[in-house]
């Protein structure tokens, strides 16, 4: 069975710094792309970053670029999100994403195929 499980979620003012994990379990990730979506409160989900299965291909919201950055630990199965200089507009829940497709547009909520439970961020001012 298939799991991801995202973890490192908090409470932090604004101006500072948090990484969050994907654990992922049930089968190596480590051929498939990634990515991390939140959804802040009474929005709809929105792609953050994803990261092509070979690691070597990063792509960001525009509202994150220069501040988050996404990587992956293919012996661990983990992928992280650093995400740093944190504005009370990047409160939302997490959620990271695995994509099986080898060609698939990652910005692209209806890519993905497994999805994790999500963790909070929330950032105070």
């Amino acid at each position: 069975q298939v799991q991801l499980v995202e973890s490192g979620g908090g409470l932090v003012q604004a101006g500072g710094s948090l990484q969050v994990s994907c654990a992922a379990s049930g089968r190596s990730f480590s051929s498939y792309s990634m990515g991390w979506f939140r959804q802040a409160p009474g929005k709809e989900r929105e792609v953050v970053a994803a990261i092509r299965w070979g690691g070597d291909t990063e792509s960001y919201a525009d509202s994150v670029k220069g501040r988050f950055t996404i990587s992956r630990d293919n012996a661990k199965n983990t992928v992280y999100l650093q995400m740093n200089s944190l504005k009370p507009e990047d409160t939302a829940d997490y959620f990271c994403a695995v994509c099986l497709k080898f060609h698939a547009a990652l910005d692209k909520e209806g890519e993905y195929d497994y999805w994790g439970q999500g963790t909070r961020v929330t950032i105070s001012s």
